[in-house]
């Protein structure tokens, strides 16, 4: 039997064929050119649980919910658990139709430690097959492997210091690169800097990231350096992006602080914050919070699967509901200062700086900056500065 495989990044498709495969991210289509060709389109996978697709637990129980559809009728429907893609399912159970356009999953399993591959197949009457998975490490020696290993830091700086219609700044570019120069030198952050941006190259970067895959310990920074406005009619504070107009009372050329929300607490990636080094940034959000939690002594990998084990959604701006100084040419702004100096600490004997650190150090500026969580950010969450 001659078979060709091609690699998809897509999670559905329509394909003339008698047995076709897909699956999501880790995508496969395979065509068996021995049967009858047969046009057919292929069921839906929606997984709600694991939410992603790489997912770590220290726990052996891991939930499983998931809802298949289909505009074909459905023949079989099979959850599997494989120790890798290529190998053979150590287990496998048959999921029963609801009707023959749909069915649901929803079980408990117990995974052995190390890797594993939850799989879901389904095929249709025409013998489309879609397949779909969630790489799910289990157990504290993996967890420590995947840290060590399998992690990535973004950070994502907008820096503006000539505008069209506002008064030019003499900072924000020269502050953002050198905490992108920290950023990756010291704690092996990807940095990515994006200069004078207009708005619709911020929102078109944001949705960039939006669509990027992430691992479940993988962290991102986003910076913002620039103007701000607060408006007292919309009782709202803004971004003022390069092309912002003075004359703009609808504020349809600025950045609100509530789109800039919505847009960055959906991101795919469980483990965010946003730093705004502008003025009235601090009405970024209206609930201000500020606390440092006291942990247990644990070892350092221990603290990190702890801290990165729960979403965050964390914020931190230089300033309330009032004007920041953008300092003079050629020295940083007194936000940055203060951020460049956590920042070359390391992160002290242990090498690891938490943003509740970072934010304790900010707080001897004139004026007092804001942290707190916005959006899905839960319980308990951190993000972490781990110096290389």
């Amino acid at each position: 039997m001659k078979r060709f495989i091609f690699s998809l990044l897509l999670l559905s498709i329509t394909l003339g064929a008698g047995a076709q495969v897909v699956a999501d991210r880790t995508n496969q289509v395979q065509l068996d050119f021995t049967k009858p060709i047969v046009a057919t389109k292929l069921a839906k996978i929606v997984w709600e649980l694991p939410r992603l697709e790489y997912t770590n637990s220290q726990e052996n129980k891991i939930d499983v919910k998931a809802l298949i559809s289909s505009t074909v009728p459905l023949k079989s429907v099979r959850l599997a658990i494989l120790p890798s893609l290529d190998a053979e399912p150590k287990a496998f159970l048959d999921i029963p139709l609801e009707s023959p356009m749909s069915a649901s999953i929803e079980r408990s399993l117990t995974l052995p430690d190390g890797q594993n591959y939850v799989q879901i197949i389904a095929e249709n009457q025409d013998g489309g097959i879609v397949k779909d998975n969630r790489s799910i490490i289990v157990g504290l020696n993996a967890l420590k492997d995947a840290i060590a290993i399998n992690r990535k830091d973004y950070a994502l700086l907008f820096a503006t210091d000539q505008y069209d219609n506002w008064n030019d700044l003499v900072n924000p570019i020269y502050d953002s690169k050198a905490i992108a120069k920290e950023l990756e030198e010291r704690y092996g952050f990807e940095v990515k800097i994006i200069e004078n941006a207009d708005q619709d190259l911020v929102f078109n970067t944001l949705r960039e990231y939006a669509t990027m895959n992430y691992k479940p310990q993988d962290q991102l920074f986003i910076f913002f350096a620039g103007h701000g406005q607060y408006d007292e009619t919309f009782g709202e504070g803004f971004v003022v992006a390069r092309d912002s107009r003075t004359n703009d009372p609808g504020k349809n050329s600025y950045i609100s602080h509530n789109r800039l929300r919505s847009n960055i607490d959906n991101i795919k990636c469980e483990h965010i914050v946003l730093v705004m080094d502008v003025c009235f940034g601090g009405t970024f959000d209206p609930v201000l919070a500020s606390s440092r939690s006291v942990y247990d002594e644990i070892d350092n990998t221990e603290f990190i699967i702890k801290k990165l084990s729960t979403r965050t959604r964390k914020y931190l701006t230089s300033g309330g509901k009032e004007y920041v100084s953008d300092g003079v040419a050629g020295k940083h702004s007194p936000f940055t200062v203060r951020m460049l100096e956590a920042l070359k600490t390391n992160g002290g004997e242990d090498r690891l700086l938490t943003f509740s650190e970072l934010n304790l150090s900010m707080q001897k500026l004139q004026t007092t900056p804001r942290f707190g969580g916005f959006g899905s950010d839960e319980a308990g969450s951190e993000f972490l500065f781990i110096a290389r």
